[in-house]
Formats: structure tokens, C-alpha cells, sequence
């Protein structure tokens, strides 16, 4: 049975289980023509457990609810209503649209209409992006309960794509900058007889801050960019409504393996550009203060604490859930041209790095008030 109906005293609800998909379209139409809607005020209609819906079980759905909106019966959805309805509702809005002469809108004061222009899009993208944060969770609760749906392999493959070749690049920056800090201290701190600072500075500032930071940020210019172009090409060429229309959650297949795989790259790479940092450090201190390997490496075990590691790689989840869900959330908004998509995916990395630097000076301050 493919549509269980209950009747209480507010109306009735419906439960829509099994499969609706075009081989069961007919044994779909009849249970719901069956349906008597003479004494309810009020449909409930749950989705969960759907195991399949393609455009034509979606069609019949969307039939049986203008049928019971035309006979005046409220409707609503207990959950998320299915994207397969929006996607139709989107179709069939473009197309009387396309058709309808233009009315006319009167014209407020152009600085007013600015402003409130903005804040529209403003409310509209907060809302969105909230929507958004909530629905990949959902998904990830429901790959919790049934591991298969957190689809590992293409996990996997997005731990490649965004850590192991990012690898090169972000050893080569971390190496840098530890050597551009040391060398700075150095400078600065062999006049007052203090060399032996310069290992604190680049330990501390490596190990707290710089390295997964500046990791962060050049994960956010490479792969947060990949993730909205990526998304934002499928948006362009109708896959995302072709994985919709056949009953595929983009979410699970498209959001989700992207997020994971860099929730679990991005430590990684903090690891390395930690090592990498330490190393430049190393052969500075060696090379222009003269100081043994050995006394650098006892100088960084006094200078850091017990929490100093941990204290920045804490940070990298956290850094890599917010780089992946700015990627694939303004992916996942591209529409119209190709223009859109370029604007969007700069609009992906610029928010990628404010969320991370923000997400950074909390945390700073987190960890001042912990005394940390």
C-alpha cells in the first residue's frame, strides 16, 4: 500500500510510504482518487517513509494537493515537503510566467528602495543559509543511522582531492611564513641579547594560530572555490534537478561527501603545516643565529604547553565545516549564466575566510577566558 490514511478530529493524515515512482503512477492514482476529503478541515502529510519518488509519483502528490486545496482543506507537511514538488513548482511558475504580461510597480524613492532591496536579500540569504546548515544535518543524522548513505568512497575521494594534493602548497606557505616570522624576531630580538625567543614566537605562534589559519585560508581559495564551481556547473547543466526528478537527495550525494571529506583533510593538513613550520624555524634559527638542532627542539618543548598542539587543531573541523557548507551552499545557489556562477563562487571564498577568521577570534577568545 502506498498511501496509509488515518482519520482524527482535525482530518486526516496521511502517511506516503513505498515507492512513487512511474511503474506504480497507476496503483498511486487510484489509492488517491479513492480518497474522501468531504469532512476534513485539515490534511497532514508525512514523507519519511518514502523510500523512492521520481516527477511522476511527485505529479500524482501534487495532484491530490490542489485537489484537496480546491475543496478548501488545509494542507501541510509534517518535515521537509519533497524537492521533487518544488522542482515542479519551479517549472510550472517559469512557465505561466513567461506568459504573463508585466504589471506595472510603483516606483519608491531610490535610495528607500535600495535599502530595503538589501535588506530583503538580506533576510532572504540568512533564511536560505539557515535552511540550508539545517538540511545537511538532517542528512548527516540520517547517514548516522544507516552508514551506507554517508557514501564512504566518495568521501574518500574528496579527502584526495581537497588534502593529499593540497599537501604541496600548503607545506610551501607554512614553511615560508615560519621563516618570515623567525627571521622578523630575529632582527628584532638580537639587539636586546633575547635570540633564544625567536623559537617561542615561531613554536607558539605556528602551533596556536598560523598554521592551521593560513591553512584554512588556502583551503578556502582552493578547494571552497572547487565545491561552488563544481556545484554551480551542475546547477547550470540541470543535473542537480536530474538527481532530484529521479529521486536522489542531492544532499547525500553531492553536500555531504564534500563536507566530510574536509572535516577530515583539514586537520591533516594542519598537522603538516605544523611540522612544516616548526622545520622552518629549525633551519633559520641554525642558520642565522648559529643555535644547535638540539637546543631548538629543547627550546620548543619549554616554550608550548600541554595544550598548545591541541589548541589549534581543535580549530580545524571547525574551520573545514565552514569552508565546505559556504562552497556547496552558493554552489548550490548558482542560477541563469555562467556570469552567476562566477560571482558566486567569489562570493563563496570571500565568506569562507570571514566565517574562518571570525570562527578564529572566538576562539581566541574562548580560550582567553578558559585561561588556555
Amino acid at each position: 500500500m502506498s498511501l496509509e490514511v488515518r482519520r482524527t478530529d482535525e482530518g486526516l493524515e496521511l502517511e506516503l510510504t513505498g515507492e512513487w515512482v512511474a511503474q506504480h503512477v497507476p496503483a498511486i492514482e487510484s489509492g488517491v482518487a479513492a480518497l474522501d476529503l468531504a469532512a476534513a478541515r485539515q490534511v497532514s502529510i508525512a514523507t519519511q517513509r518514502l523510500t523512492a519518488l521520481d516527477l511522476s509519483g511527485a505529479w500524482a502528490l501534487r495532484q491530490l494537493l490542489s485537489r484537496a486545496r480546491a475543496a478548501g482543506v488545509a494542507v501541510r507537511f509534517r518535515g521537509t515537503p519533497p524537492d521533487q514538488l518544488r522542482l515542479l513548482d519551479e517549472i510550472l511558475t517559469d512557465t505561466s510566467a513567461a506568459g504573463a504580461p508585466a504589471a506595472s510597480v510603483p516606483q519608491a524613492p531610490e535610495p528607500l528602495a535600495a535599502i530595503g532591496r538589501n535588506a530583503v536579500v538580506a533576510g532572504r540569504d540568512l533564511l536560505h543559509g539557515l535552511a540550508f546548515v539545517g538540511r545537511a544535518s538532517t542528512t548527516l543524522l540520517r547517514g548516522l543511522v544507516r552508514p551506507r548513505r554517508l557514501r564512504p568512497i566518495s568521501i574518500a575521494r574528496h579527502v584526495y582531492d581537497t588534502g593529499i594534493t593540497a599537501v604541496p602548497i600548503v607545506a610551501l606557505i607554512a614553511f615560508l611564513i615560519s621563516v618570515i616570522i623567525a627571521y622578523m624576531s630575529a632582527r628584532q630580538l638580537r639587539g636586546l641579547g633575547a635570540d633564544i625567543y625567536v623559537v617561542d614566537l615561531v613554536a607558539i605562534g605556528v602551533l596556536r594560530e598560523l598554521g592551521v589559519l593560513l591553512t584554512s585560508i588556502i583551503v578556502a581559495g582552493r578547494s571552497g572555490s572547487a565545491f561552488a564551481a563544481e556545484l554551480g556547473s551542475m546547477r547550470l547543466n540541470e543535473e542537480v534537478d536530474a538527481l532530484i526528478a529521479t529521486g536522489v537527495d542531492p544532499f547525500e550525494v553531492l553536500v555531504l561527501p564534500r563536507v566530510l571529506g574536509l572535516t577530515i583533510a583539514l586537520p591533516l593538513l594542519a598537522i603538516i603545516a605544523d611540522l612544516t613550520g616548526l622545520t622552518g624555524g629549525a633551519l633559520l634559527c641554525r642558520y642565522l643565529l648559529d643555535m644547535p638542532l638540539t637546543q631548538y627542539a629543547s627550546r620548543v618543548t619549554e616554550a608550548i604547553s600541554s595544550t598548545t598542539f591541541w589548541v589549534g587543531l581543535i580549530k580545524a573541523p571547525v574551520f573545514a565545516v565552514l569552508i565546505a557548507l559556504a562552497g556547496c551552499y552558493h554552489g548550490m545557489q548558482v542560477r541563469e549564466s555562467a556570469r552567476e556562477l562566477g560571482r558566486l563562487v567569489t562570493v563563496a571564498v570571500v565568506q569562507a575566510i570571514f566565517w574562518v577568521i571570525l570562527a578564529d577570534a572566538l576562539f581566541a577568545v574562548l580560550f582567553m577566558e578558559m585561561d588556555i
